[in-house]
């Protein structure tokens, strides 16, 4: 018999609680699961499982196993999997979901550059404000801004965003610019619907947090939404930098309060634990954790 085999079904009966759906679970019939266990307790010398007419339990020893054994298997695919993929190109689809604006201002172009790299890849990007969930929607990789406490989901960090109040300099001209975030009351903000508390927004100086309610007559979805408002002289933006990074650098929009730091987020890129990532979903992975320290966005 072969140990991995062996491993597998005892995993899949630890984890199910039974012979019957461990077959299921592997594909396999009942009778080549038990024989499978039975053949790694006999290797072992062990029992694994108390067993009963219902049902299967682990053994102190069977306990012990388990606790590696998955692991165990996850490594051997992951480095079965490497050494099949080293010698060849990148190949096939990438899905991937992402927050609108932070899609259309960074991982759009990202992944450009990460295609010229890997020219016989395609990508089919998702750009979605809404709960998306990877198993269901066959996603590969997600962007995530905010922490997840998904418990099926791993996460790689890509590095914390900061928000920026902005307008542009014809509003500030016709309207005076405000000093404080408490001069804000006197001024027209523009209400993005996708934070946490659209209509208060936090700052902080010196340790102490300022907490200001706003108002104006544009609620949007989206920050970059609301920074095409700026520039039409409407009013206050409270917006990542990401989404308005190149619009102040360009000029068009102002940055305020610059003595006070803003709230602040994580960028995250996350995917399904359990399964070995194949190769080109891992170099996405790496190309981008280490491209964006350059993009200056965050």
């Amino acid at each position: 018999m072969d140990i991995v085999d062996e491993l597998k079904a005892f995993v899949a009966t630890a984890q199910t609680g039974s012979f019957t759906a461990a077959a299921h679970q592997l594909g396999i019939s009942n009778r080549l699961t038990s024989k499978y266990v039975a053949e790694l307790e006999a290797r072992l010398g062990v029992r694994l499982f108390q067993r009963t007419t219902r049902k299967v339990g682990l053994t102190p020893a069977g306990q012990d196993l388990f606790t590696r054994a998955p692991a165990l298997l996850d490594d051997l695919d992951d480095l079965l999997t490497q050494v099949a993929e080293g010698s060849r190109s990148l190949s096939g689809v990438i899905r991937i979901s992402a927050p609108v604006t932070f899609g259309e201002v960074y991982v759009s172009p990202m992944l450009g550059r990460f295609s010229r790299l890997h020219p016989q890849l395609s990508f089919d990007l998702r750009l979605n404000d809404t709960f998306v969930d990877l198993a269901t929607d066959g996603i590969d990789v997600a962007f995530r801004l905010g922490q997840s406490d998904i418990l099926s989901l791993k996460t790689r960090k890509l590095g914390q965003f900061h928000s920026v109040a902005v307008a542009s300099q014809t509003y500030l001209d016709a309207n005076g610019t405000p000093k404080s975030p408490s001069d804000l009351n006197e001024h027209t903000c523009i209400i993005d619907t996708n934070r946490r508390a659209p209509r208060r927004w936090t700052f902080f100086k010196d340790g102490t947090e300022t907490m200001v309610n706003v108002a104006g007559p544009f609620e949007v979805n989206s920050a970059r939404a609301a920074s095409d408002l700026c520039l039409e002289n409407i009013g206050i933006a409270y917006a990542p930098w990401f989404a308005v990074c190149d619009l102040v650098r360009d000029g068009k929009l102002v940055p305020l309060f610059q003595d006070y730091e803003s709230e602040k987020g994580q960028a995250n890129i996350v995917y399904l634990e359990g399964r070995a990532l194949p190769r080109k979903i891992r170099e996405l992975i790496e190309f981008a954790v280490q491209d964006i320290k350059t993009a200056s966005i965050l």
